[in-house]
This record gives structure tokens, sequence and C-alpha cells, in this order.
């Protein structure tokens, strides 16, 4: 068991000098490995963050089956990448995602795959930022202002409403304890924690969907995607990227495994995981789609500042907004884990493991928190953030590795399934983050010049 795993193959170990990777009772006494509830609550986590905001208006740009649909269909391609991933490492004897693909691929090909983790838990981050900001301090949409709750409930002064302010004492408070621990069963509470306060969003969202469905005031959704010229349908590709995200978790597979008592349980702790995942990606895109219809926004959280027409329908806007802006709170640390490991890998890897290295491990802190903040503050809305790195990091890191490690199959192990799942992932990924991407450029162009 290792909290700080090397690559697989000798040749990528960091130098004939460092010390053996410690055990885990050499890390922590008393500590005989994470539980199975506890790595599916990290693990579940790690999945469910700032994605879940976003799927609401995915469904509403695919129409409702469409949508429900594909969300299911990402589930499903998820679990299969996953799966490859922790067969192929068992036979490589990897004891990370990285490690993995540079005993497959080679020290460069690990490289790239450190620098996707990177981008796409950056830009994560910086999403997650971005959403308690919203909900702190409000935010804007098409010209119309949706009011933060600390604006509502002490008024408009200066502190209240200042965003930067917000976060700055947000990262002080909340962030700096959490992302000081260096083990991740260590987080296992607080991912409980974050886990329920994702359920309580999804059974207030159902609760007040079902109430106005009752008493009438809930139109039907669109349940095709609204196909009216060229530009509409090629738009429709790039939602692909943002339920990949929903999804992305492999970068933790393997920091999860390696802590575990019994590390045959992982498939399992993976199933369990992507299956209350997907439940509450459903019952979320499909009743936030339902209650807010063709009003709904890119952050769904903001729609939560309008009158719901319900009784005590104020406060639980407050409640929604508070659940999940603490949720995300939660949720940083574990992604956070992820990205600094992989950056000290891209910048010592050939140093001792970073939790040996006091300074190293408080500066690489110190300068990713200082990054995410600046993003959060200039980044102007959370669609743009998930275009970017879904369509480039997490296709990456989802399903294009995981397929060449299979199609790869240095030892002979891979199925007929394995050859025909991973050339669909790979054709999938590949085609739909093209055109995403050449479409949020065709939409910039004709915005600006149109």
């Amino acid at each position: 068991m290792t909290i700080m795993p090397f690559p697989g193959d000798k040749k990528y170990r960091r130098s004939p000098k460092t010390p053996l990777l410690p055990q885990k009772h050499d890390t922590e006494i008393g500590f005989d490995g994470a539980s199975f509830s506890g790595a599916v609550f990290n693990l579940s986590t790690t999945v469910v963050g700032a994605g879940i905001m976003a799927l609401p208006a995915t469904v509403k740009q695919l129409g409702l089956i469409p949508g429900l649909i594909m969300i299911v269909l990402v589930a499903v391609m998820t679990e299969s990448s996953i799966e490859m991933i922790l067969r192929f490492g068992r036979t490589w004897k990897a004891v990370s995602y990285s490690g993995l693909v540079g005993d497959v691929f080679g020290g460069s090909a690990r490289t790239l795959l450190q620098v996707c983790v990177v981008v796409n838990n950056m830009g994560l981050l910086v999403v997650y930022m971005i959403i308690i900001g919203d909900v702190l301090a409000g935010t804007w949409s098409s010209r119309v202002h949706h009011s933060g709750i600390l604006e509502e409930w002490c008024g408009r002064h200066w502190w209240t409403t200042s965003r930067s302010l917000l976060l700055l004492l947000t990262t002080l408070v909340v962030f700096a304890p959490l992302i000081s621990f260096k083990r991740v069963d260590s987080l296992r509470y607080t991912s409980a924690l974050s886990v329920g306060l994702a359920i309580v969003f999804v059974v207030i969202t159902a609760g007040i969907t079902i109430v106005k469905l009752v008493n009438g005031s809930i139109d039907m959704p669109r349940l095709m995607p609204e196909i009216v010229d060229q530009a509409s349908f090629w738009k429709l590709f790039t939602t692909f990227p943002v339920l990949v995200t929903a999804y992305i978790c492999h970068y933790s597979i393997h920091p999860i495994e390696n802590e575990l008592k019994d590390s045959t349980q992982m498939k399992s702790i993976v199933r369990t995981s992507l299956g209350l995942c997907l439940t509450v990606y459903i019952a979320t895109s499909f009743f936030g789609s339902l209650l807010f219809g063709e009003n709904t926004l890119d952050d769904i959280l903001a729609n939560f500042d309008t009158d719901l027409m319900i009784p005590y329908g104020a406060l639980l806007n407050d409640v929604v907004r508070v659940s999940y802006g603490v949720h995300l709170m939660l949720v940083f640390p574990i992604v956070f884990f992820s990205l600094r490991l992989n950056l000290d890998g891209i910048l010592y890897p050939y140093a001792v493991p970073i939790v040996f290295d006091r300074k190293r491990f408080i500066g690489i802190t110190v300068g990713l928190m200082g990054f995410i903040f600046a993003g959060a503050n200039f980044v102007p809305s959370i669609w743009d953030a998930f275009q970017f790195t879904g369509a480039t990091a997490a296709v990456s890191l989802g399903f294009i590795f995981p397929a060449a490690i299979a199609l790869r199959d240095s030892h002979g192990i891979a199925t007929k399934n394995d050859k025909v799942m991973s050339w669909l992932m790979i054709i999938l990924a590949v085609c739909s983050s093209t055109v995403a991407i050449l479409s949020d450029i065709y939409s910039i162009f004709n915005t600006k010049y149109g």
C-alpha cells in the first residue's frame, strides 16, 4: 500500500538512492488501510463535482430523451475505460495511471498524461471556485444579475458582494486546511458529507419540481433537440466534453486503490460509485430541466435566486445553494490531491516523493492555489471552462489513453470486446472534441463579426 506512487517501470523511478515507498503502516500509526465505504465516498466525491451543475443545461440543449440517454452511455463507457486501467495496470504492476502509461508507451507519454491531469483538474477547480463565487456573491447572465446568498442576507455591502474577497476568505479558511492532508483516506469523512450534501440538493430539486408539477405550473419540456440551422446541429456536439468531464475520476483510481485494505474490491468500488453518481446525475438533469425548462442556465445553481412560487421557496433556494456550495468546498481537496501529485511528477520527476519534502509540498500547493484563485476571477463562465478542459484533457484521460493501452496490448490480455470498445472510444472522443472545438471557434467569430 502506498500513498505517493512511482511509475511502474524501473527506468521511470526517481532515483537509485530514493527510499522505497512507505507502506500504509509507515505513514500513520494505526492506519490499516482504507475501507470499502470510505473508498466509495472518495471516488464518488471525485466524480460528483461541478459537472452536475452543467448537466441540466446539457439536457436542455440535447433534448430530454437524448440527453438522459447520453448520460447513461457516457457512464457505461467510463466504467469500461476504468476497468481497462485496473486490469492492464495489474498486469504491468503499475501503481499509478501515469506509471501505467509510461510503462506502455514511454516517458514522453507519461508526461503528456500528467499534463492532461493538470489541465483537467486545474480547469475543474477553477469551475468549483466560480460556482462558489456565484453562490456567495452572485453572477451575471445575459445582463441579468443573479444575486448571491450573502447579498440577500446582508444587503449590498462592499464585503458581502466582493467576489474576490469572499473567494480569498474561502481559500484561507476552508481550502487551506483541507488541502494540507497528505493522504486521500484522511478526507473520507468530508467526502461522505459532500456526497450527502449532493443528495440533499437532488432531493430538494426533485421535491420542488414535483410540487410544481402537481399545481400545474411547469410546462412540458422539449424532448428532442431543436435544430433550426447547420450551426445549431453542430452545437449539439459541444455537450460531449461536458458529459465526459462530469465522469472523469481516472486519476484518482490508483491513489484510492493503493490505500485499500483489500485491493481486489476496487472493481466493485468503481461500479458502486458510478452507479451512485449516475443516479444523482439522472435525477438532477431530469428534475432540473423540468423545473426551469428553457430558462436553465449553464450553472443551474444560478437559477435558484428566483421566486419558485411555492411555500418556503426563498428558504429552499438558500438551502439548495448553500448545500451545494459546501459540497464543492469538500470536493475541492480530492481533486487538488491528484493535481498536486501530477504537477510534482512533471516538475520533479527524479526527486523524492513530495510527502517527504515539506518545502516542495508547500511551494507547489501555494502556487497552484494562486493560479486557481486568479482563474476563478477571470474565466467568464463554467461552460467556457468545461468546453476547454473537456474537449482536450478530459477526453484524453477518460477515453483516448485507456483505449490506446488496450489496443497496444503488450501482454496479449485484451479481449475482442476491449478492441471494439477502444476503437469506439477513440473515434467518438476525437470526432466529438474536434467538432466541439470548431463549433466554439465558429460561435466566437460569429458573435464578434457576425
